[in-house]
């Protein structure tokens, strides 16, 4: 016997939406325990267990005895289009229980529910009309979730390949008395077209000039693919004003033969406050606060305020503070991108060196990609510094920043697939010294999932920095690479690893070289552990250090909420360094890295 598959029945995969009309009984209940007998598939017997009404109601949602004789008789039915989609189109089930449910019952009652799954069917014959042959093969069992997965590949590819408007229909024959199934994919590539200019909506107090300029950079006149679209959406959602976006694609091509598209944003509340704190053994506690205008003059431009206080519980006059103004404005001068405008005001009075200064950046940045972004422009340092403790004198920096993002990683806050790979040179000239020279940084970070969940996340670091054509003592103090505290090697004391001065103080170095490694497994809802080992150096010549290496090994806490995980980290020295702790002590929001 042959006969057509209803499309419903090829994709009943997940559990039924359609629930048994039932309310919890107000009376007495009849307890009962429901089990699947073993068909000798464990994937199987998963399914089913999953799917049956009879195990997923018997704790959450009692009922009474006429609950439960309906229950029994909905079961088979229930579970018929699963059994079909993993290829049993012969299986039959029954529902046995070892007597008659009872209200009041002392002892729950016994049900089994017992699956004699017959001949697994087979996929006999698979014929495409009308475009590419889709990628699947006969002569595996005929099994929905393979069907299903290459109609998505097929279809994925033709609207990879600029084909916007691509249908991919499929029919499915299965024959019961040879017991197979066909499959028929009829397909309609339609033609390849570039995008339209977007056409934007829901903008209130929001020019919508700048998000059809930022849309179309992406889009307008492109060959059309699914991850410009993504992409466009993740420049639109950049901008900081919209709480939500979205590009809607028509449903047929414009008189010119392009797709027109539709970006519908929501706006958001413009004004905010931010505030964190951490705590660092050896270097005190940390307040940080900011205000933002995410629209400050109605084109999406970002003014941002932040000022923090740290290296608090020292005496006061070894208090730092920083005040910084950033002002970001998208599409400057009508090109793609964003100029960043940033004055900051430093104190800065640490162990290594003690520093008042005014910095100034003018950067151009621009997204290349959706994973990666460059940014270049003039730099200024002016300021005073000095050992720690001691007369500062005054330095002037000239610099050009260059730098290169690169950021795969599924989420900014808890990362656990994916890479981060950062590149900045500088080249800079420090007036006072009449120095020449270039300071480089790279850093790399990768997360695995080793469970496939994201419980179980294995996190590496590496960074390294040189300075070129330029000694340590040829540039001023805060130009110089340190190492350690919690962003860098734990265990050990705020920049306490590298070389020392006469009077045992962090020196600085021309090189450094860190890395790190993490293993974070999640419990619970919201709870998790890590175990940690970090190792650094910082040496004198320009070139990676590889001796004086320093390594210390820990443990922390993570309770993770909406905003990031709050850590507690525990980290021991596991060799001395000269004028380091014996252990650290760190608190913060967010992983280390």
């Amino acid at each position: 016997m042959r006969g057509v598959l209803p499309v419903a029945a090829i994709i009943a995969v997940v559990p039924c939406a359609v629930m048994a009309q039932e309310e919890e009984a107000a009376g007495p209940i009849a307890p009962y325990e429901a089990v699947v007998r073993p068909t000798g598939d464990s994937n199987l017997d998963r399914l089913l267990a999953a799917q049956s009404l009879l195990i997923s109601q018997q704790t959450r949602a009692p009922t009474d005895a006429d609950g439960v004789r309906s229950r029994m008789d909905a079961e088979p039915t229930r579970l018929r289009p699963l059994l079909d989609a993993e290829g049993f189109y012969a299986a039959q089930v029954q529902v046995v229980p070892e007597g008659q449910p009872q209200n009041g019952a002392e002892q729950p009652l016994k049900i089994e529910i017992r699956v004699e799954t017959g001949p697994r069917y087979t996929l006999r014959h698979v014929e495409t009309r009308g475009g590419p042959p889709v990628p699947l093969e006969p002569g595996g069992p005929a099994r929905a979730e393979v069907v299903l997965a290459a109609q998505a590949t097929a279809l994925t590819a033709m609207r990879a390949a600029g084909r916007p408007l691509a249908r991919l229909e499929r029919q499915v024959t299965v024959d019961h008395d040879a017991r197979a199934m066909d499959v028929a994919f009829v397909s309609t590539p339609g033609a390849t077209a570039n995008f339209a200019p977007a056409v934007v909506d829901g903008t209130v107090r929001v020019d919508p000039e700048v998000v059809r300029r930022v849309a179309d950079a992406r889009l307008a006149g492109r060959l059309y693919s699914p991850a410009r679209t993504v992409g466009a959406r993740a420049d639109v959602m950049a901008l900081g004003p919209f709480g939500s976006a979205r590009i809607e694609e028509g449903e047929a091509l414009d008189a010119e033969g392009r797709l027109p598209v539709t970006v519908r944003v929501q706006e958001r509340p413009f004004r905010a406050l931010s505030a964190s704190v951490a705590y660092e053994t050896n270097y005190g506690a940390s307040v940080r606060g900011a205000w933002e205008h995410r629209n400050l003059f109605g084109g999406a431009e970002n003014f941002r305020v932040e000022a923090e206080v740290s290296r608090l519980g020292n005496e006061f006059d070894r208090t730092n503070g920083r005040l910084s103004f950033t002002y970001r404005n998208p599409l400057p001068l009508g090109y793609d991108g964003s100029l960043l405008t940033n004055l900051s005001f430093l104190r800065e009075r640490l162990d290594s060196y003690d520093r008042d200064a005014v910095t100034l950046s003018v950067l151009y940045e621009r997204r290349l990609t959706d994973r990666w972004t460059v940014n270049a422009g003039p730099v200024a340092d002016i300021g005073r510094t000095g050992p720690s403790g001691l007369r500062m004198v005054g330095y002037q920096i000239a610099g050009f920043q260059m730098q290169a993002r690169y950021d795969s990683t599924d989420s900014a806050l808890d990362p656990r697939r994916g890479w981060r790979l950062d590149g900045r040179l500088t080249p800079s000239y420090a007036f006072v010294q009449a120095t020449p020279y270039l300071q480089l940084r790279a850093s790399a970070s990768t997360y695995i999932d080793l469970s496939g969940n994201g419980r179980s996340i294995l996190a590496m670091r590496a960074a390294l920095g040189s300075l070129l054509n330029a000694r340590p003592g040829d540039v001023p103090f805060n130009q110089r690479f340190y190492a350690g505290g919690g962003g860098s090697v734990r265990g050990y004391s705020y920049q306490s690893i590298g070389p020392r001065d006469a009077l045992n103080k962090p020196a600085g170095g021309a090189s450094l070289l860190e890395a790190s490694i993490e293993f974070r497994q999640r419990f619970l809802d919201s709870f998790g552990a890590v175990v940690f080992v970090d190792a650094g150096a910082v040496g004198d010549r320009s070139f990676a250090p590889t001796d004086e290496i320093r390594v210390g090994a820990g443990v922390g806490v993570r309770y993770y909420t909406a905003i990031g995980p709050v850590r507690a980290d525990v980290a021991m020295p596991l060799i001395r360094q000269q004028g380091s702790s014996g252990f650290g002590v760190y608190l913060g929001l967010g992983h280390s890295f």
